[in-house]
């Protein structure tokens, strides 16, 4: 089952339970899930891969994310509490995501291979480190990281 029909079987079992706030993120995700597959249509007809799915959700977590942050600083703590829990839901739908000793050892890996030596090769090392850890890691947590190996 993809992440799409799993989400859309997700979508029936809230509406018999009555879970009204995860019917709400369920419907949303479907929503953003079929943006990006009619963005993605070509001779009208496409369907999203799982990394496409992924994409989209990890956006979407990324935002919730960004919203519990801002809203905290502004002292809405009740705010910031219906964007954890959305969040909660989305994250259940994302792959698991490498803890940082594992991203870690990915970039001292991919820094050796590439010959890195300072913070002027950053970005021939994140291209392909993105391009690997996609889905799998925070990219703003791989950057961190680049940026420490390399002594920025």
């Amino acid at each position: 089952m993809t992440i799409q029909e799993q989400i859309i079987s997700d979508i029936k079992e809230a509406m018999k339970a009555r879970e009204q706030d995860k019917l709400r993120v369920l419907r949303s995700l479907k929503a953003k899930l079929m943006e990006k597959e009619i963005s993605e249509r070509k001779d009208g007809e496409a369907k999203l891969t799982d990394e496409q799915a992924v994409e989209v959700l990890m956006k979407a977590a990324k935002q919730r994310k960004e919203s519990i942050e801002q809203f905290e600083e502004g002292g809405r703590e009740d705010l910031a509490e219906n964007e954890k829990e959305e969040l909660d839901i989305i994250e259940t739908y994302l792959p698991e995501m490498m803890d940082e000793d594992e991203v870690r050892k990915v970039v001292k890996e991919k820094i050796e291979a590439i010959g890195a030596s300072g913070m002027q090769d950053m970005g021939k090392v994140m291209g392909p480190l993105m391009g690997q850890l996609k889905g799998k890691a925070d990219g703003s947590m791989v950057s961190q990281i680049v940026k420490e190996e390399l002594g920025g």
